[in-house]
């Protein structure tokens, strides 16, 4: 399944609830693989609050499911799907999740510096069920709403096209026509 769009909470655990007999494998880069000794040490529930540069309150939830390589690899395979929603069992039944929150998993190791991605897509694959995770991005919310963020010192808006002004054209004049001439000790220059 790719999808263009942000995963929820619910479509995320819905996708596990169908495989639970499949192995669960994290893509975080192409042909890198998170090990498979991986433990999901916490499952979070971020709230965010914020106001963007147009002015405007937003507000939205992140469910950010955080992955962790042990120095030591563990095991040869990665967890079933079943184990990881026995994991998301026990965090539900202390912290209710928000089925509408923003899906993200955050990772890192030695070699990939630590970050939250989003489940880009999910990929069958054999006895595998391979979540590929993409990048977080930032972005500008009052541009996407048709908008645009604040206003500048002079009153421009600051995340607007900008309109090319036209020089004024300046007028040559051709003093020889004119029978003025620079002669030297003149005093014309």
């Amino acid at each position: 399944m790719e999808t263009t769009e942000l995963t929820n909470w619910q479509t995320f655990k819905a996708t596990l609830e169908q495989h639970p007999e499949l192995t669960l494998q994290f893509q975080y880069a192409e042909g890198k693989w998170v090990d498979a000794s991986y433990h999901i040490t916490e499952i979070k529930q971020a709230p965010i609050v914020s106001v963007d540069c147009g002015g405007k309150m937003n507000t939205w939830t992140e469910i950010i499911v955080q992955l962790w390589e042990p120095l030591v690899q563990e095991s040869e395979r990665a967890m079933q799907v079943s184990k990881a929603l026995s994991i998301v069992t026990l965090v539900e039944k202390s912290l209710p999740l928000n089925p509408l929150g923003t899906v993200k998993i955050e990772f890192g190791n030695s070699q990939f510096d630590t970050r939250q991605m989003y489940p880009g897509e999910f990929i069958i694959e054999g006895d595998n069920l391979i979540v590929n995770l993409v990048p977080d991005f930032t972005q500008c919310k009052a541009i996407g709403r048709g908008g645009s963020c604040g206003t500048t010192d002079t009153g421009e808006e600051c995340c607007t096209p900008l309109v090319k002004q036209e020089k004024p054209k300046l007028q040559m004049l051709n003093l020889a026509d004119a029978g003025q001439r620079c002669e030297p000790g003149s005093g014309c220059c």
